[in-house]
């Protein structure tokens, strides 16, 4: 194809040369000729043109013999113009020459670019086209001509993203671009020198990490399901007993947002049963015991139990469990287990399976639809949730403390890590545990209630020991431990203790959180 353009391109200019050459050459054989009609240069371009189009309107003629000699040139060429101009038009619309024409009169509407067509990004790019119907899609790539073109307005360019940012101008906001493939970053062309580029980059991996450099962000599928799952099936208060079948990457991250999310009272007390290798969770998060109770129940913290044998040798804990989510990371297997629970099993809890596709009568979850969106791959609210907190943190401490802009990494997942329990605590204010989803209004009643209750010191007592909860949760589960005076290095923090050991002052800054709600009410 590239050496066709270029046979196109060369053909031309040869072409245009000769044009001109013939022209000039007609112009000064006829011009000085008594006789002649072609007296100007416009009058022989004129003539060139109506010769090489075959439309002969009569109206010039050369009357000097080169001047027919070059007339009989333009006949001949007459064919070959013609099929050479219309190959290079065809050539241009079939190239990326007449996508950029397109993209030219688009520089002030939101540019998206996907390194790659898939099934991922073409999710994403739906769920992205429903939000911002005026959004440009673009894919990196040819389109195949065996695929099925998609349902919404997207462009495919054979192009980088340097050529992508070189063709917007810094008009209009920044590109967004994409690479939906794992672990992408580090094998695929398109992302080399992304960081040097004007443009905010979401990289899938599976490495854990969420951060790179400025412009790069990484998001991780199975952090997005367990994300999605808490929050469109959240833990109730009646729930004491959660079994977790399946301890691959999604039964991995559906615990971890368990230990960082579901924190709905101080006297709760859930058992998580885990059926798989607890051998490199617990290597790798070696104070969780300071938080949870492990190895057995309690009815004073919640306990993480893990199972070595088959999930078939105990019934008992699957017929007393409240809920049961079978999360394997080969989706045929899950649904071999579901089936084999619904037949040979007694069971009260609710069965809720990851599967990639829907199934009536069936809770599932960690359809495509769900996990590639553009609030959980970019996670733009939550990040401007976090950044709120930590505004109001600083606001409410008397000693210095950083901005957004000059937190590390894990300050800044300690931030967020509060702004997703922000859906949890509205919940909580409003008594109702089937909210999925919350509005600014939601929001503003929730914060009206939380007001009410500051009145009232043990209620206000309550919801601090409630985040204090939720803080410990998320600094023992990067293996903070305690310390007199705080050492990031060592991960130390004089804060981790209990609640009632911490000065007035500690206590307060638990409010944040809180208070965010009202600042949400207001539009932020």
């Amino acid at each position: 194809m590239k050496r066709r353009k270029k046979i196109y391109l060369y053909m031309s200019v040869f072409l245009l040369a000769v044009y001109i050459g013939l022209v000039i050459l007609l112009y000064f054989s006829e011009y000085s000729d008594d006789g002649a009609t072609i007296r100007t240069f416009g009058d022989a371009i004129w003539y060139s043109l109506v010769t090489l189009t075959t439309v002969g309107y009569g109206d010039l003629t050369p009357v000097t013999p080169l001047g027919h000699a070059v007339g009989v040139v333009f006949l001949l060429l007459s064919a070959g113009m013609i099929m050479t101009l219309f190959g290079a038009a065809l050539s241009f619309v079939t190239s990326e020459g007449l996508p950029f024409v397109m993209l030219g009169f688009q520089r002030k509407k939101n540019w998206y670019y996907f390194a790659d067509y898939g099934a991922e990004a073409n999710t994403l790019a739906v769920n992205i086209y429903k939000e911002d119907p005026e959004a440009v899609i673009i894919y990196g790539e040819k389109r195949d001509e065996q695929m099925e073109f998609p349902d919404y307005p997207c462009l495919f360019i054979s192009a980088s993203p340097a050529r992508i940012v070189a063709c917007k101008k810094n008009i209009g906001t920044r590109c967004k671009v994409f690479l939906m493939k794992e672990n992408d970053i580090g094998v695929n062309s398109r992302a080399v020198d992304l960081h040097r580029l004007p443009v905010d980059v979401y990289a899938r991996t599976t490495n854990g990490q969420d951060h790179l450099s400025g412009n790069i962000n990484f998001f991780h599928s199975y952090d997005c399901c367990a994300r999605q799952y808490w929050r469109s099936k959240p833990l109730c208060r009646h729930e004491n007993r959660i079994v977790i079948i399946g301890f691959g990457n999604y039964g991995r991250c559906i615990l971890e947002r368990a230990i960082l999310t579901n924190i709905i009272s101080v006297e709760q007390h859930v058992a998580y049963h885990i059926f798989g290798d607890a051998g490199e969770f617990f290597s790798m998060h070696m104070h969780l015991n300071e938080t949870f109770s492990l190895g057995k129940e309690s009815e004073e913290a919640d306990a993480l139990i893990f199972h070595d044998e088959f999930w078939e040798r105990h019934p008992a804990i699957l017929e007393e469990a409240d809920r049961i989510i079978i999360c394997m990371d080969d989706v045929p297997a899950g649904w071999n287990i579901f089936w084999r629970l619904n037949k040979y099993y007694r069971y009260r809890g609710q069965i809720d399976l990851h599967s990639n596709r829907k199934a009536p009568g069936v809770s599932y979850f960690g359809i495509d639809e769900e996990i590639y969106t553009p609030d959980q791959i970019m996670r733009t609210e939550l990040n401007k949730a976090a950044i709120m907190i930590n505004d109001i943190f600083r606001r409410s401490v008397s000693y210095p403390t950083l901005s957004w802009e000059e937190l590390d990494d894990f300050h800044r997942e300690s931030k967020i890590a509060a702004a997703d329990h922000l859906l949890m605590k509205i919940r909580i204010l409003m008594e109702d545990e089937t909210l999925t989803e919350y509005t600014a209004d939601m929001a503003g009643e929730a914060y009206q209630r939380y007001c009410k209750a500051k009145a009232s010191e043990p209620l206000q007592e309550m919801y601090r020991r409630l985040d204090h909860m939720r803080w410990l949760r998320f600094y023992t589960f990067y293996n903070w431990s305690y310390g007199p005076v705080r050492d990031d290095r060592a991960r130390q923090h004089p804060m981790l203790c209990p609640y009632t050991e911490l000065t007035a002052e500690q206590k307060k800054e638990r409010d944040a959180s809180w208070e965010l709600l009202g600042s949400i009410s207001a539009g932020f």
